[in-house]
């Protein structure tokens, strides 16, 4: 329980640090706000031909007695927006930070140095391109993983009772850790940690990645707020990830000085 309030306070440090580092809180914002243009456009398409696109995809259900076909067709295009927009949730965090990884990178480092006792910041010494393919290729390895487990969620949603409190509880946590994945990834990629060993860090301290990625996850599902909390998530998720490597952080003390803290 104690590693659940742990992660929370990344999450609140990082938001912190941004708000004290106002000119790359403000680059920080424009990935998402083109994410989420690019979102809002699919999922307001979805919106006005879903039913259309379900209505083509099962002419099956055009010679049933009414009012079947319609409350078929009517639960089918429901569905379809509901996994559309779990999918929107879980892949928010990669495409944004796909879209905007100069901008994060550069974030991530500038923790780094902020942090550090010696004020050094790893650096992968990979091409710009190389570390795009590397995102690019392991955000679309997670989010398979999201998806597979989104549609055996979707599925335990039919369970009487327990598909409708345990399973929406369950999917939190389960959006929370991938985009806490995501999130972290920043970080761990400059230092050169492969995906399958970021996944091992991550399952080992399961509770502290809960504690930072479900209320995450929680409050990505209200408008334009994933938009303005990416930056500062980019910037917790640097400090936590130096706690899972073990690395020393330097934090301010309430006196206005510098303290050097050992982590675990």
């Amino acid at each position: 329980m104690r590693d659940l309030g742990t992660g929370f306070r990344y999450l609140l440090k990082g938001q912190r640090w941004v708000a004290r580092h106002g000119r790359q809180y403000g680059f920080g914002l424009l990935p998402g706000l083109i994410t989420l243009v690019l979102y809002a456009g699919v999922l307001v398409a979805l919106g006005v031909w879903g039913e259309d696109a379900v209505a083509w995809s099962t002419p099956f259900a055009d010679d049933w007695p009414g009012p079947w076909p319609g409350l078929f067709r009517g639960f089918l295009t429901a569905v379809l927006f509901a996994l559309a927009l779990l999918l929107a949730v879980v892949t928010f965090t990669a495409v944004t930070l796909l879209i905007g990884q100069p901008f994060y990178e550069n974030l991530s480092e500038k923790v780094d140095r902020d942090v550090s006792p010696d004020g050094h910041a790893p650096e992968s010494g990979l091409p710009l391109w190389r570390e795009l393919w590397i995102s690019a290729r392991d955000s679309l390895r997670i989010v398979v993983r999201a998806a597979l487990w989104g549609v055996l969620l979707f599925a335990c949603g039919f369970i009487p009772v327990v598909g409708q409190t345990a399973v929406p509880v369950v999917g939190f946590f389960v959006t929370g850790f991938f985009l806490t994945e995501e999130l972290t990834s920043v970080a761990l990629q400059r230092r050169g940690v492969e995906l399958r060993t970021r996944l091992r860090l991550l399952r080992s301290r399961r509770t502290l990645v809960w504690g930072f990625g479900t209320p995450l996850a929680v409050s990505f599902l209200v408008p334009f707020v994933a938009v303005f909390l990416m930056p500062g998530a980019v910037a917790g998720a640097t400090l936590m990830a130096r706690e899972l490597l073990g690395e020393e952080i330097r934090e301010s003390d309430e006196g206005g000085g510098q303290a050097v803290k050992a982590l675990r």
